[in-house]
């Protein structure tokens, strides 16, 4: 397992510019690894990790306790807790990018031009990669996997809450590259929780760094985009919106209002907001509410709504631009589809927005006007996730529109160069 490198100041410095250093030395011979060696590192992480269930829990434990003693929320100590099933998905996560198409050298497209010339745009991977989280421990063996797969060595920086899980889950990763013959460097956890760590890779760790993927809270990822020296993919919050149209089937209604909130309450992509039409208050919304209720979540919402809900508090304009991640639900009525766009158009984080409907016009019209990075229909908003999507895993939900947008897979963790073959041809 990792060992806690304990100094600070100019020590960590000199750390982080090590790691650097390090991972950018990686980068060449991971950019040419077969497709072979890449599966075969990451079926042997997948291996050692199921095999070394016991002590991940192990050191789980001990995040926890910590966790615990320190006062963690709720929600951030589901996110930190892992359990044998949520090993066995972070093992079956990995096998499943092993199982995806190798994105490395992938023609994206290609023409000819009258002069003969015949250019091709391929991919290739993006570099370094930076990935800073917090709580979340299992994102050391997605981003790991994810970033190795498409050819980029990572750094990975998790929280100090999660320090000894990230620990036991990094030395599987290095396992399984050392089987596979591919460099150690590939994939580094920052052995320090010295909050210096994160200013170096937000410096760009002197020109080593391509790209900072933030996870975590709000004042984490705003930090990371106000500050990262080098590009940035992220999210700063999950406002989720779920939307009730007036042409809904109640029991689909109700079974998918409870899952995007209720499923976890503490994932990016639960619903924060539902939103109701108002032509079928007098028929969806008790029913709906009451499920919700009976679930165990808090309803903050509208005066209309609170008339017809007794067993609601009134909601505060703070609450249609908050992101709980807990138990806890904003609720309006709203005019119609178009009434919906407008108050998502005006609150949302752009992440995720879901319309439960029958009419095909209403959901185009949701589809077409509502500019977020994952738009659902009949669904709940709880599969915002690369798993979810066949990508077997990802980094994040990028929300921003350069480059990557919506979950972050292998595809979205490479570039692309252009090659250009010719037969003698000179420019005029």
């Amino acid at each position: 397992m990792l060992k806690l490198h304990e100094k600070s100041g100019e020590d960590t410095v000199a750390l982080m510019a090590d790691i650097g250093r390090r991972a950018r030395a990686a980068a060449r011979p991971l950019a040419v690894a077969s497709t072979k060696a890449k599966n075969a590192a990451l079926v042997a992480m997948a291996d050692a990790i199921l095999r070394n269930e016991q002590a991940i829990l192990d050191a789980n434990a001990i995040d926890m306790s910590n966790g615990g003693q320190a006062g963690l929320s709720g929600s951030f100590m589901d996110r930190l807790k892992l359990t044998p099933s949520r090993i066995k998905a972070m093992a079956d996560g990995i096998s499943e990018i092993a199982a995806l198409k190798d994105p490395v050298g992938d023609v994206i497209a290609e023409w000819d031009r009258p002069n003969g010339l015949h250019i091709e745009r391929v991919r290739t991977p993006l570099g370094v990669i930076g990935v800073i989280y917090e709580s979340r421990p299992n994102v050391t063996a997605d981003a790991g996997a994810l970033c190795l797969k498409a050819g980029n060595p990572v750094i990975l920086r998790g929280g100090s809450d999660s320090n000894n899980s990230s620990s036991a889950i990094h030395a599987c990763m290095v396992e399984g590259l050392k089987a596979a013959g591919l460099p150690q460097d590939a994939i580094q956890l920052v052995p320090t929780t010295d909050r210096a760590a994160v200013g170096e890779m937000l410096k760009g760790l002197g020109g080593s760094l391509d790209v900072i993927i933030p996870r975590g809270g709000k004042s984490l990822v705003g930090r990371v985009q106000n500050e990262a020296r080098v590009p940035v993919f992220a999210h700063l919050e999950g406002i989720c919106h779920l939307y009730i149209d007036r042409s809904a089937k109640l029991d689909m209604a109700v079974k998918i209002a409870v899952n995007a909130k209720m499923r976890r309450t503490g994932v990016c992509g639960a619903a924060e907001t539902l939103l109701v039409d108002r032509a079928v208050a007098s028929t969806h919304l008790v029913p709906i509410l009451g499920a919700l209720r009976a679930a165990g979540c808090e309803i903050h919402a509208d005066a209309e709504v609170t008339e017809a809900f007794a067993d609601a508090s009134p909601a505060t304009d703070a609450d249609w631009v908050t992101e709980y991640l807990d138990a806890i639900i904003a609720v309006k009525l709203v005019d119609d589809v178009a009434g919906a766009i407008e108050h998502i158009e005006t609150f949302s984080s752009h992440h995720t927005e879901a319309i439960v409907a029958e009419d095909a016009q209403a959901v185009e019209k949701f589809f077409n006007e509502i500019d977020s990075a994952i738009l659902l229909h009949n669904a709940s908003t709880q599969f915002a996730d690369g798993g979810e999507f066949g990508m077997g895993a990802e980094i994040g939900i990028a929300t921003g529109k350069m480059h990557a947008r919506g979950p972050v897979g292998v595809e979205q963790l490479t570039s692309f160069k252009y090659r250009v073959r010719g037969s003698g041809q000179v420019r005029p």
